[in-house]
């Protein structure tokens, strides 16, 4: 099955809109969210967008030094992770990720740093500049996320 794509433009409150619209559509789904994109493209407001949209009111903590912030989301666990300051991807190992994988939602930012450890991301999510917006790409790579993204998208 080849990925699902999308493509758009947002200013940053429309992102953080469709982050809280996604997060509810994907409630129950478990599975890896990759978040590209260089500084300030939109990557942690989007995350905060997501995780507020489960849990209203919630303080968000940026995870950029503890590198994973854990949260007792409904149905499933959710964890944000950061890992744009570790150095090698074996440290992973260390944060518990194993145990997380297939057991929750893993929102994660710079995935590349994880690279070799991290298995395939079911949902990518591409941030870029693009004057006072970003431009946002999208694409699912397993069917359960095809599916979200899919009806997502579907007006």
């Amino acid at each position: 099955m080849s990925a699902v794509e999308a493509v758009q433009t947002v200013d940053e409150a429309a992102l953080r809109q469709l982050a809280a619209t996604m997060a509810r559509a994907a409630l129950g789904l478990s599975g890896q969210v990759w978040l590209h994109g260089p500084l300030g493209a939109g990557k942690s407001t989007f995350c905060r967008a997501w995780i507020q949209a489960l849990m209203p009111g919630a303080r968000v903590k940026s995870p950029t030094f503890s590198l994973v912030e854990p949260y007792a989301t409904e149905p499933l666990p959710l964890y944000h992770l950061d890992l744009y300051r570790i150095a090698d991807p074996e440290e992973l190992e260390f944060l518990g990720l194993r145990e997380w994988l297939g057991h929750g939602q893993l929102l994660i930012e710079w995935p590349e740093k994880g690279a070799g450890f991290l298995p395939p991301p079911d949902l990518e999510i591409w941030l870029e500049h693009a004057r006072d917006q970003r431009r946002l790409r999208m694409a699912a790579h397993t069917a359960p996320w095809q599916r979200h993204l899919s009806a997502f998208l579907s007006p």
